[in-house]
């Protein structure tokens, strides 16, 4: 899923708007890559939409700026890349968001997480696993969460999708499963 890349997302919201990452709440969508997104019509500080909250922000004395919504989704995607170009790895990353995982299976408790899930009709999408906001409990995903987007970004998640589905079909051919 894109549970990772949701991490580095809030940090990066963190960092830029010098709040808590905790007070975040943004997911990034599609496949863990190159047509990942960020939904950004979803993206809130404290129950405040991202954009309103640069305000908010400003007004409170803190030197922030208005999101650049391209360099913060190039971020995300090229963050790995700079870590194993200086790390050799992301082992560490992809572990604790691993173990992320597991403790919300063993606690039992129901909590939303970007994962990868077959999608049943939700916008569209029919028999692709794609990552979204789900609820996951001590069962595996219990419920996608139909997150309001707008046209853009209907169309990006489509296009994601399109891509797991050209891969998927390449896979079948390339193995001889009809």
């Amino acid at each position: 899923g894109t549970i990772l890349d949701t991490a580095r997302l809030r940090c990066g919201l963190s960092e830029k708007l010098q709040v808590a990452q905790k007070n975040i709440h943004a997911y990034v969508f599609g496949e863990h890559g190159d047509t990942s997104f960020i939904p950004w019509t979803g993206v809130y500080v404290s129950g405040i939409h991202v954009d309103e909250y640069v305000n908010v922000a400003q007004h409170m004395g803190k030197d922030v700026k208005p999101i650049d919504k391209d360099e913060m989704i190039e971020y995300v995607r090229k963050s790995g890349g700079i870590v194993i170009a200086k790390k050799g790895a992301t082992f560490y990353a992809v572990s604790r968001s691993v173990c992320q995982l597991c403790k919300t299976l063993l606690a039992s408790s129901e909590t939303v997480v970007t994962v990868s899930s077959m999608m049943h009709g939700i916008y569209g999408m029919k028999d692709i696993v794609i990552s979204m906001p789900a609820i996951v409990g001590k069962d595996g995903v219990e419920n996608v969460i139909p997150i309001s987007l707008d046209e853009e970004e209907k169309m990006q998640l489509k296009r994601s999708a399109d891509i797991l589905t050209g891969m998927k079909e390449m896979i079948k051919k390339e193995h001889g499963i009809g």
